[in-house]
C-alpha cells in the first residue's frame, strides 16, 4: 500500500516471495506436502449447508474466473484508467481520510488503485501466487472476506497515524499472507528468489522491517502492512479453531 504520491515497498513481500518444496509446482508457489487439490468447492472452513433450502443454492457456485483472478483483472483495468483519467481515479477511488465520510466506497476501491507500474506489478505478482493459493485452500468466499476485511482494517489503521491518501492492495495482501502462515505453515518462500524461509519466518521478517521503517518518510504505508498482517493472522487462527467439514463431490 502506498501513500499517494509514492512508491511501492520494493524488496519486501509483494511478489518477491517464492515458495519451494516437494510438491508439484504451482508457478513459484509450492508446498512441502506432496499432492495438492483445489479446495474451493470443498468449503471445509464453513458450516455445513443443507442443499435445497436456500435461494443461494440456485446460484452457480463459482465464477468463470477465481476471485483472486478477478481482483487482479480489476486492478489492471483501474491502472489503465488512472492513466487515461487520473483525476477521477485519484480523487474518487483513492482513499483520502479527509473525505472518507463523503466517499465511503473508497475504503474498498483504494485497494484496486496503484501509484505506478512497479507498485501494480509486485502487488499483482504477490496476489497471483499467494492470493490464488489461499483461495484454493479456503474457498472463494472466505478468500474474499479475508482480502476485503484485511484491506479495510489496514487502511483504518494507517489513517490513525497519517493523513495522506492511500492507494494499493498491500494491506489486503499482507492479510492473505498472514492467514496462509497460520493455516499452511508448511509453505516455504524464496526471499528475493534466493533465500529459503518458512512462510512464518517471512511474516516475522516483513513485520519487523515494516515496524523499523515506520516514520521513515518513504511514502509507504507501513502501519497498513502491519495491521493487515495481524488481521490475516487473527482470521487464520479463528479458522483453525473451527471444526472442518468435508463433502463428497
Amino acid at each position: 500500500m502506498n501513500l499517494q504520491p509514492g512508491r511501492y515497498f520494493s524488496g519486501k513481500g509483494g511478489g518477491k516471495g517464492f515458495v519451494g518444496g516437494n510438491s508439484p509446482k504451482l508457478g513459484p508457489l509450492q508446498a512441502m506436502t506432496g499432492g495438492r487439490e483445489d479446495f474451493r468447492r470443498r468449503d471445509e472452513w464453513s458450516e455445513p449447508k443443507i442443499s435445497g433450502y436456500s435461494w443461494l443454492d440456485k446460484i452457480p457456485s463459482s465464477l468463470p474466473v477465481s476471485y483472486s483472478g478477478l481482483i487482479l483483472l480489476i486492478c489492471i483495468v483501474v491502472f489503465f484508467l488512472s492513466i487515461i483519467a487520473p483525476g477521477f481515479v485519484y480523487n474518487y477511488l483513492a482513499l483520502n481520510p479527509d473525505f472518507v465520510m463523503q466517499r465511503p466506497w473508497t475504503l474498498i476501491t483504494h485497494m484496486f488503485v496503484h501509484a505506478n507500474f512497479d507498485h501494480l506489478f509486485w502487488n499483482m505478482l504477490f496476489l497471483f501466487f499467494f492470493g490464488m493459493e489461499l483461495e484454493r485452500r479456503v474457498g472463494d468466499k472466505k478468500f474474499l472476506q479475508i482480502y476485503i476485511l484485511s484491506g479495510i482494517v489496514a487502511a483504518l489503521g494507517q489513517m490513525m497515524i497519517s493523513g495522506g491518501s492511500l492507494v494499493g492492495a498491500s494491506g489486503a495482501l499482507y492479510g492473505v499472507m498472514g492467514c496462509l502462515a497460520i493455516i499452511a505453515p508448511e509453505i516455504r518462500v524464496l526471499l528475493f528468489f534466493v533465500i529459503p524461509l518458512s512462510i512464518r519466518s517471512a511474516v516475522v521478517l516483513f513485520a519487523l522491517i515494516d515496524f523499523l521503517s515506520m516514520g521513515a518518510g518513504d511514502n509507504i504505508a507501513h502501519m497498513a502492512h502491519i495491521v493487515g498482517l495481524f488481521v490475516g493472522l487473527a482470521y487464520g487462527q479463528a479458522m483453525m479453531r473451527k471444526p472442518k467439514y468435508y463433502y463428497e463431490l
